[in-house]
């Protein structure tokens, strides 16, 4: 767990975000700290799919980090096909969709064990949110995981556009500074003999052939998420199923130690009659040798 305090509270379990802000905030406060206080309560607690993708970065960073490092390979892979070089998207959005689907299944987990159902409009969102975070992988300004909030959209195409330079780097408008004014452009063959722009029809089909890739990853991402879902939902069957055997178990148990006391109880009792039984017996026996001798000694007086 980090040493940053802010950072901490997006660590703990949900439930104790506002508990725990609200102490952070009177503790900066008493020590004199008031800007920071008045920053820290008024942070906003996280949903539940905005908290989920917080854990998957503070507690699963390595499959994290590979979903982050695929999104930024195709994003390079995409700037280079666009500029007219020989780039291969299928690798990278194959690592994507796996580390995605990977995500998913922990993501899944670590809502179960927090007591929340991994729904699968909870789901939908969760992955919603890492597939944003890997398409604006480190793209200045965006969205940092972490500390998140609420859900992050993902980014339309005059985003997607924006993230893929041409040849050259194309700046934006001057003084705005924004990366969103970067316009594709695409030099097929032809352009490049000439050395002349691509035309309208070009640029259309170059963004047609970019939304078709982004629908594919989106496809791929939906059917890695309804694969989580079902296996989500097995789990869960077998859990149900187990907790239904353990029960059954228990019950069982219960009424065989229940027995067993019973018969501990009559066993006891039993003893003592046995006991008992010996003993008067043993009374028995001495009065009839008692009652011998008496006869004997009668008889040897005549």
């Amino acid at each position: 767990m980090t040493t940053d305090p802010v950072a901490g509270l997006f660590q703990r379990p949900l439930a104790e975000f506002t508990t725990a802000r609200n102490a952070l905030a009177a503790q900066l406060k008493k020590s004199g700290r008031a800007d920071e206080a008045a920053q820290v309560k008024g942070l906003q607690k996280p949903s539940v799919s905005a908290w989920t993708v917080n854990q998957l970065f503070w507690r699963h960073r390595t499959l994290f980090d590979r979903l982050m490092a695929s999104g930024q390979q195709f994003r390079e892979a995409q700037a280079a096909q666009l500029s007219g070089k020989p780039a291969d998207l299928r690798k990278p959005l194959e690592a994507r969709r796996t580390a995605l689907g990977e995500l998913a299944q922990v993501a899944a987990t670590i809502l179960k064990e927090s007591d929340h159902q991994p729904s699968p409009d909870t789901m939908r969102r969760v992955t919603t949110t890492l597939e944003a975070l890997s398409t604006l992988a480190n793209v200045p300004n965006a969205p940092q995981a972490g500390q998140l909030v609420e859900d992050v959209d993902p980014p339309g195409f005059e985003t997607l556009a924006a993230l893929v330079p041409s040849v050259g780097g194309v700046k934006g408008r001057e003084g705005t500074g924004a990366v969103l004014r970067f316009e594709p452009r695409q030099k097929p063959a032809r352009a490049r003999k000439t050395g002349r722009e691509p035309d309208a029809h070009e640029r259309e089909e170059a963004r047609k052939a970019q939304e078709a890739e982004q629908r594919a990853a989106r496809q791929r991402a939906e059917r890695e998420l309804r694969d989580a879902q079902r296996a989500a939902a097995t789990a869960e069957a077998a859990l149900k199923k187990a907790a239904a055997r353990l029960k059954d178990a228990e019950r069982a148990k219960a009424a065989i130690e229940a027995q067993l006391e019973k018969a501990d109880a009559e066993l006891s009792d039993a003893r003592q009659h046995a006991r008992r039984a010996t003993a008067e017996a043993e009374e028995a026996a001495q009065a009839v040798t008692d009652a011998e001798r008496a006869l004997e000694q009668v008889r040897a007086g005549r």
